[in-house]
């Protein structure tokens, strides 16, 4: 855990969606409010290598520090990538670049912010899902799967998000949370953590989707109690592109995604994209 974080403002993002133009003009239009801000990016800059280290090295020449953890879209081994790394190795190769840019990911040492309400770990986190997000709570995952293929709801990943070398993305998704649930209890109770990850922690914020059977591609159940377990500060996430703040057990929620911009066009599109995350945390 590294220390001495300067105090400007804790700032996030999501789902900037660069391989969009209108997307990758907002992105080239962020900016911090001071030199000492730091940036969280809660994953989904695009899908293409090349795209997703031009955003991360462009935003790390402006912010103090940028947090990032990856979104399915990262994870895609997409027929236009010219990197056709798949499953773990594409991860670790995002993970690498990453480090030659001084950007933070869930596989360095967790950061500590020091905020004027009392210090914080910054824990970006990669957990996958596990199809226990489910429309019908009596489903199996095998009937969960077919309603949704029936319904025409089915997420892009089936086709581009590869587990190797795990069987399954569900293998891929345990392994991710039993070390992370390692690693998060390391964590020095006098700096309560901010947890990051691209998918929700919780299956309630997918109670709103248009499409409920989407929901079996946005977390899994295994992360449902983190937020009490871990004594969260706050907890940041994207995926759903519904940007909202909700409250679990007293922990505020922070969905923060810009989206496709036929979502951000219907909604209109806040002035301020950086979402202040800066938590109020009792001295």
């Amino acid at each position: 855990m590294t220390a001495g974080a300067p105090r400007g403002e804790l700032l996030a993002i999501s789902d900037l969606h660069v391989s969009y133009e209108d997307n990758r003009a907002i992105t080239e239009k962020l900016r911090p409010g001071s030199d000492e801000d730091w940036l969280i990016v809660a994953g989904d800059i695009g899908e293409v290598f090349a795209d997703i280290e031009h955003t991360l090295k462009l935003l790390s020449e402006r912010f103090a520090k940028v947090i990032w953890v990856p979104g399915n879209h990262e994870l895609w081994s997409h027929p236009k990538d010219e990197v056709d790394l798949r499953g773990v190795a594409r991860y670790d190769a995002l993970v690498e670049m990453c480090r030659r840019l001084g950007v933070a990911t869930p596989e360095d040492p967790f950061l500590v912010w020091e905020g004027e309400s009392g210090p914080v770990t910054i824990a970006p986190v990669f957990t996958l899902y596990d199809y226990t997000f489910r429309a019908n709570p009596r489903h199996t995952q095998e009937e969960a799967l077919a309603a949704a293929y029936k319904s025409g709801v089915v997420c892009t990943d089936e086709h581009f998000l590869h587990p190797d070398p795990y069987p399954t993305k569900e293998d891929w998704c345990r392994a991710r949370v039993a070390e992370t649930e390692r690693r998060l209890a390391e964590i020095d109770p006098q700096a309560p953590p901010v947890l990051i990850n691209h998918w929700p922690l919780t299956r309630l914020p997918t109670e709103v989707l248009y499409y409920p059977d989407f929901a079996l591609w946005c977390g899994t159940k295994l992360t449902a109690d983190w937020h009490v377990r871990f004594n969260a500060a706050a907890v940041i996430y994207g995926h759903l592109h519904i940007p909202r703040v909700t409250t679990e057990d007293g922990v505020r929620f922070e969905e923060v995604s810009l989206g496709y911009p036929r979502e951000w066009r219907r909604r209109g599109l806040r002035e301020n994209l950086l979402r202040p995350v800066t938590p109020r945390v009792a001295p």
